[in-house]
């Protein structure tokens, strides 16, 4: 079986869609991979006006693929000549679009809905998120195919661990993460706060932030944070929960959505909206340190890129049939 995979959104984001990409990358079917290549505001124009509307369907027939596969929303609007598998991580850009650009909005207003009516399939991270496929999109249930995130093998209790007294935030700059409240929890709390993540958009700044970091720092800055502070406004799944977790870290995350279902009874869950309620939190996962551990590892082990890759692999079996 020839599959093709749209690896475009690798040139775009290093965020939780490249790890998806990079985690079911090691499928058990002869993998094509397709890109456009180019990063900054032209390229994206280009690619979602041009690319997936019109060139990669173009590709893939000419590829004779036996599926395609894009791993985010952005795809062709109308059903290529082979089935199409879509991966929708979160629907974030309509529920709360006044938090991404202009662009952005405008093309997920328009052909989000029509990229996932022209899907065989498609692949949601989280329960969550496909409730939101349900409600925001009319996707009949029976067309969603819920396959969890993974974790990474870097990501363990073993391992060097960054030295101080913090806790830690990790995620792009952007306004859903909710930055600002967590900076006043943590100055409430009196602990310091480091923040790992990309550059994003709407003017977010962070006290403590470090930036990018490699996997093995990142590991290494999880292992040493007193907790993990994960308040998100909106998440589709939540990947820092999960890789805090595997590495022994307490975690705080936000009540409700898909923060909590990742969470699975693991973690320290508050009010995203409330500051002091984050300072709480804090404080209630140091003090129950030892627990939050032992719950985490054991949450930790339900989120597997192996296991997310085969039943990938299943599903692009079973469209191709």
């Amino acid at each position: 079986m020839r599959v093709g995979l749209d690896i475009s959104p690798l040139d775009q984001t290093r965020a939780g869609t490249a790890r998806y990409i990079e985690g079911i990358d090691a499928l058990d079917v002869e993998l094509v991979r397709l890109c456009h290549q180019g990063s900054g505001r032209i390229a994206t124009v280009y690619r979602d006006a041009w690319w997936y509307t019109v060139a990669l369907p173009r590709l893939a027939k000419r590829e004779r693929l036996d599926v395609l596969h894009c791993p985010t929303f952005r795809g062709p609007i109308s059903r290529p000549p082979m089935p199409l598998v879509v991966t929708v991580h979160d629907l974030a850009v309509l529920r709360h679009p006044e938090t991404f650009n202009q662009w952005t909005r405008r093309y997920s207003r328009s052909c989000v809905p029509r990229v996932a009516r022209a899907a065989s399939r498609i692949i949601a991270v989280s329960e969550f998120t496909k409730r939101e496929l349900v409600e925001l999109l009319g996707t009949p249930p029976g067309k969603v195919t819920v396959i969890p995130n993974g974790v990474a093998g870097v990501f363990s209790p073993e391992g060097l661990t960054a030295e101080g007294d913090y806790v830690l935030a990790v995620g792009t700059l952007e306004p859903r993460k909710n930055l600002e409240r967590v900076q006043v929890a943590a100055r409430m709390a009196g602990v310091e706060l480091r923040v790992v993540g990309a550059r994003g958009w709407g003017g977010v700044r962070s006290a403590g932030w470090l930036g990018r970091v490699s996997d093995d720092e990142l590991a290494c800055l999880y292992r040493g944070a007193k907790c993990v502070v994960y308040a998100s406004l909106y998440e589709g799944f939540g990947l820092p929960i999960a890789e805090a977790m595997a590495c022994g870290t307490p975690v705080v995350t936000s009540r409700g959505g898909a923060t909590e279902e990742t969470a699975g009874g693991a973690a320290v869950l508050v009010d995203p909206y409330d500051p002091e309620g984050i300072a709480a939190g804090i404080a209630d996962a140091v003090a129950r340190r030892d627990e939050l551990r032992t719950l985490g590892l054991e949450r930790a082990r339900a989120f597997s890129w192996d296991l997310a890759a085969r039943a990938t692999a299943e599903l692009y079996r079973g469209v191709a049939a």
